[in-house]
């Protein structure tokens, strides 16, 4: 009842620790104890779990990111300053974090480069500084004057750190048939009038003799050359030029 297992752990049965209890933790591992270190890992896998429920509706698979999230807690026990006023769940929270979002972003769907992915996050970074400092929201121009960069290469950069939407994202939905991103992008390979023309060439290719289809299949299907398909057919060039302008003058007929 009420178990869940996240990477083979039983998430209802972690351990909590008090705020007691963690100082003496990290006075003993800060002497060498590593078992301590492995008990402030564990006491503290429910912040690593409250975490990661701010990324559900990203599409990753929870076990991945309890992993990476891991990562981050391991990384902020190892540097936790006793010394700090400051409790030990406002240090590791931004520690999980980041290494949760550095893990999305270095994984997406579509690969970026590093090189492109830093510019995005340096623009971000001097959109609000310069918000701050001009009290309005920058121009293009004012941001690519600060970084001395293009205005085009931020346009990219920008683009590249957007997540991409799936064709099935439900974009409106008043209680019926929800309408679809797909729903509203046109496709001109589907279109009726398409349709039509490519039964009306089957048909029509039905109406030719089988050499015929096959120097169409070659050049046209298969993109040979007129020489291709005489050397693979056994006949000259010049005959494969006349029985490919003959059978295409059928087709046009047929189809029109």
């Amino acid at each position: 009842m009420n178990k869940v297992e996240i990477c083979g752990v039983n998430t209802a049965k972690l351990p909590v620790l008090n705020n007691k209890e963690m100082r003496k933790l990290f006075t003993r591992m800060h002497g060498g104890d590593l078992l301590s270190r492995e008990k402030l890992v564990n006491g503290n896998l429910r912040l690593v779990l409250s975490v990661i429920q701010r990324f559900n509706n990203r599409g990753e698979l929870v076990d991945d990111l309890f992993q990476v999230g891991c990562i981050g807690l391991i990384k902020a026990i190892d540097n936790f300053d006793l010394g700090q006023n400051v409790k030990f769940s406002t240090y590791a929270v931004p520690m999980i974090i980041g290494e949760i979002r550095r893990y999305l972003r270095d994984n997406t769907p579509v690969r970026v480069s590093r090189s492109l992915r830093d510019v995005a996050y340096k623009v971000l970074q001097i959109r609000d500084q310069l918000a701050h400092r001009l009290s309005r929201e920058p121009t293009l121009v004012e941001i690519a004057s600060e970084l001395n960069v293009s205005r085009e290469e931020i346009i990219l950069a920008m683009d590249s750190i957007q997540e991409p939407v799936s064709l099935f994202e439900p974009i409106y939905n008043d209680g019926g048939d929800p309408i679809f991103v797909m729903d509203q992008i046109s496709d001109e390979k589907t279109l009726d009038e398409k349709w039509l023309e490519i039964l009306s060439i089957k048909d029509a290719l039905k109406k030719l003799n089988e050499r015929e289809k096959l120097i169409l299949t070659l050049r046209f299907y298969r993109g040979k050359t007129q020489m291709e398909v005489a050397d693979e057919i056994g006949i000259s060039q010049a005959q494969v030029s006349r029985l490919e302008k003959s059978a295409l003058g059928q087709l046009k007929k047929h189809i029109q």
